[in-house]
């Protein structure tokens, strides 16, 4: 006798988040959008090979596209296995990709990935974020509160 599990259960998710960002940015607003891929390219996301730490997004004709992002090629793939860097388009409704394109162009605003996850159905999403650039002395600030937050959580510890 054997059990049947429902595929749900089977695929592995994958969260890669994009630890830079957080520092380097301040995020305003965030979406969460359906990326394109094509081949393999799922395959080596569920076993987590990709990295998003260096990519950004960017329109092109009316739709927007992550840059720069990494997936590394299936091993197990054959001759029509992916590129590892790419142009990848991402879905997002007609609203939101509007409010994005206005708020890029006049605010001087930039989108950066923060995390790359599958969902419960097991469809690979982008979360990205719309966000502004960080000030040197913003970035010392934020490395002072993880300090002081390290050296209290530290103390309570050993309570």
């Amino acid at each position: 006798m054997f059990l049947l599990l429902p595929l749900h259960s089977m695929i592995k998710t994958a969260n890669i988040v994009n630890k830079r960002a957080k520092f380097d940015y301040e995020i305003i607003e965030t979406y969460s959008a359906g990326i394109v891929l094509t081949g393999t390219e799922i395959k080596s996301i569920r076993i987590g090979k990709a990295q998003i730490a260096e990519s950004f997004c960017e329109f092109s004709n009316g739709e927007l596209f992550a840059i720069n992002t990494y997936i590394e090629e299936y091993a197990f793939g054959n001759q029509f296995n992916h590129k590892s860097r790419s142009e990848r388009k991402l879905l997002l409704n007609k609203r939101e990709l509007k409010s994005l394109a206005r708020s890029v162009e006049t605010k001087g605003l930039t989108i950066i990935p923060l995390r790359l996850f599958t969902n419960e159905k097991g469809l690979a999403k982008l979360e990205i974020g719309l966000c502004r650039g960080k000030k040197t002395y913003d970035k010392r600030e934020s490395l002072k509160e993880q300090d002081t937050k390290r050296d209290i959580d530290r103390i309570k510890k050993s309570f």
